[in-house]
C-alpha cells in the first residue's frame, strides 16, 4: 500500500466499509486544489464545520477536557515542556479512550443545529 486512499479503510480496520468521510479544517483559502481533486476522486465524503467557531470545535472537544482534567493549572517553564506533557499524555491513553471520543462525536456535532444555532458550551 503506498496511498492514504489504500491505508486507511485497511489501517483503521475499515476495509469492509465502502465509504470513508474526512473531517478537516477546510476552510478557505487554504484548502488546495489537488486534496480537493483527491477527495473526489476517492470518493470521500467530507464533513463541514465552521472554521475557527468560537462555541463549537467538533472534532477536538474529548482531547481538550481530558488535557483539560489532567494538565490545568500545571506551571510550564517553556512551551516544550507543555508539548512534551500533552504528548506522553496522549501517548499513555488506550484505544478506549479514543473510540469514546468517537462515538460521543456526531452527538456533539448536533447539538449546535439542534440548539438553534446557539451556543453550545458542554
Amino acid at each position: 500500500m503506498t496511498t492514504l486512499h489504500e491505508c486507511v479503510p485497511v489501517t483503521l480496520g475499515y476495509h469492509k466499509l465502502c465509504a470513508v468521510c474526512l473531517l478537516h479544517d477546510n476552510a478557505r483559502p487554504d484548502t488546495a486544489h489537488k486534496t480537493e481533486a483527491l477527495l473526489k476522486r476517492f470518493k470521500w465524503e467530507v464533513l463541514h464545520h465552521p472554521p475557527c467557531s468560537p462555541d463549537l470545535a467538533p472534532s477536538d472537544f474529548h482531547l481538550f477536557l481530558y488535557l483539560k482534567r489532567h494538565i490545568a493549572g500545571q506551571n510550564s517553564r517553556d512551551d516544550d515542556e507543555i508539548k512534551n506533557e500533552v504528548e506522553i499524555r496522549f501517548r499513555k491513553q488506550v484505544v478506549d479512550f479514543y473510540d469514546c471520543g468517537i462515538q460521543k462525536f456526531v452527538p456533539r456535532l448536533n447539538k449546535c443545529p439542534d440548539n438553534g444555532g446557539n451556543f453550545v458550551e458542554k
